[in-house]
């Protein structure tokens, strides 16, 4: 397979041809759909669906902190899975998961595991009742080892490590109140006892649905999506796959997915997705990118653009600014589009605009 049907597959797996009008038949969402940037979450609906969109008023929906650590909207019909998926299969697993935090926390001379559960209990013991994030650090702070926690400049205080929380904060039955500015974290509804004990089924579940959605894809990718290392996807690597070659590379994916690769529909959309995207959550950047000064205008370390999607690859990027009621779109196409694909463009950032609140908008272009 060449990089251009794999792309043509993935718009299909993602739902990109908005052939849906409820979002919870969007397979993005049964993956998680990640909101770590206002609106994001929101605006990958919008981009899949036909019609109009709310994610803070649908009770079906809950968001948690998940994957990676980072917040998520899921089914509340799924969450439970999910959560079982992030306890820690082992020491290694855990220590993985602590992410920019892993040499700090490894330096507590403490196991993983239980650097991970002392703190899951610790919050499940603060959260009783609705509190914001900051509440909560400095009342979990105070409850566990001082190893976990650190000086922080920006906050002028001693809190609990931020990657620990996020991934103990699930295990402790806790998730997220939609909506909610600062983040703020209540205990989940009918959460039983805390369970400690790994469920590789639902870990390997979730680098199942990775590689439907995001394939044909590496364990390597896989591991980096998850958030843990490649040893530890290698133990849950799903049995049912199909080895693919993807421009003399193996990759993997689904068996039962595969005659979709092979036929998959004309990706002939024109989409506007945001900054974390799950469509541009698939970790082999250089196939969706191959330019790598085009990758440096996709993924940035801070300030990530939304992206173009035109023409069944990504086509440049979208950035916005707000004043009033105005919203201003300034689309940068890597190369002179089509007129159709531009007026199509243009249509996107009206739905955009649209869904969140702006009564007026303007789009300016440019290519670079």
């Amino acid at each position: 397979m060449d990089r251009r049907q794999v792309l043509a597959y993935r718009i299909a797996e993602h739902g990109l041809h908005r052939g849906s009008t409820d979002v919870a038949d969007l397979a993005v969402v049964r993956a998680g759909l990640q909101d770590s940037m206002r609106d994001t979450a929101l605006l990958a609906a919008v981009a899949r669906l036909d019609g109009p969109v709310s994610l803070v008023d649908d009770d079906r929906l809950v968001p948690a902190w998940t994957l990676r650590g980072a917040p998520h909207y899921h089914l509340r019909t799924d969450l439970a899975e999910v959560t079982r998926a992030l306890i820690p299969l082992d020491d290694a697993d855990a220590l993985a998961r602590m992410l920019w935090q892993r040499k700090e926390l490894a330096a507590t001379g403490v196991a993983a595991s239980e650097v991970v559960f002392t703190a899951a209990a610790a919050l499940r013991k603060v959260v009783t009742a609705e509190m914001t994030k900051g509440a909560v650090s400095t009342a979990v702070t105070k409850l566990v080892p001082p190893e976990f926690s650190r000086w922080c400049r920006g906050c002028n205080a001693t809190h609990i490590h931020e990657q620990l929380m996020r991934i103990a904060t699930p295990l402790g039955g806790i998730r997220l109140v939609a909506g909610a500015t600062p983040a703020t974290l209540v205990p989940l509804e009918g959460r039983g006892r805390m369970r400690t004990t790994s469920d590789p089924a639902a870990a390997m579940s979730v680098v199942t649905s990775y590689l439907r959605l995001n394939g044909p894809a590496s364990p390597g990718d896989a591991a980096e999506f998850v958030g843990t290392s490649r040893a530890v996807v290698d133990r849950t690597w799903p049995s049912d796959l199909a080895e693919v070659d993807v421009e003399g590379k193996t990759r993997y994916l689904p068996a039962a997915r595969l005659p979709a690769l092979e036929n998959p529909p004309e990706p002939d959309v024109v989409r506007l997705l945001p900054p974390w995207d799950p469509f541009i959550q698939a970790r082999d950047k250089a196939l969706l990118v191959p330019d790598p000064a085009r990758r440096k205008e996709v993924w940035k370390m801070l300030g990530n653009p939304g992206v173009l999607l035109a023409e069944g690859d990504i086509a440049g990027t979208w950035r916005t600014k707000s004043s009033g009621a105005k919203l201003t779109f300034t689309l940068t196409a890597f190369a002179p589009l089509r007129p159709a694909a531009r007026e199509a463009a243009e249509a996107e950032a009206a739905l955009v605009a649209a869904a969140r609140g702006f009564e007026k908008h303007d789009v300016t272009w440019s290519v670079s």
